[in-house]
């Protein structure tokens, strides 16, 4: 298969997941270079990208830098809105490989094992331009 084609079988298998898909796809598809948004898609399920725009898991727009628990109009446990932790490539190391070990008592229950999927996850969200809020 090639390299043009397996984007367009990834890109489908995404669609037809509802989002997401299995780190080894993600990691299959930018092995190496820039973070692209095919590395956040095992996120995407749960998680926007999108200024205002909460699904299961909170917006993770602008995520880099800011405090947990501050997402407005999400609804955190209150474990993470007690953290008072500064998602920086460090805290989003911990937090992705061991949610609940890192911060008891949160909802977020799927880990990102993988230290090289974490990196260019981690990555991707560095990646991302400010955005305005959705409007309402």
């Amino acid at each position: 298969m090639k390299v043009k084609e397996t984007g367009r079988v990834l890109v489908g298998m995404m669609v037809f997941l509802g989002g997401t898909l299995p780190a080894c796809a993600a990691t299959a598809a930018t092995p190496g270079g820039a973070p692209t948004v095919a590395d956040f898609s095992r996120c995407a399920g749960c998680h926007s990208t999108q200024a205002g725009q909460n699904k299961i898991g909170p917006s993770l727009d602008g995520a880099f830098g800011r405090t947990s628990g501050s997402v407005p109009g999400y609804n955190y446990s209150a474990a993470l809105k007690n953290a008072h932790l500064t998602w920086d490539e460090q805290t989003l190391d911990k937090f992705l490989q061991n949610p609940g070990g890192l911060v008891h008592g949160t909802k977020m229950f799927v880990s990102v094992p993988d230290a090289k999927t974490r990196q260019r996850v981690i990555a991707y969200l560095k990646s991302l331009p400010p955005q305005p809020a959705a409007s309402k």
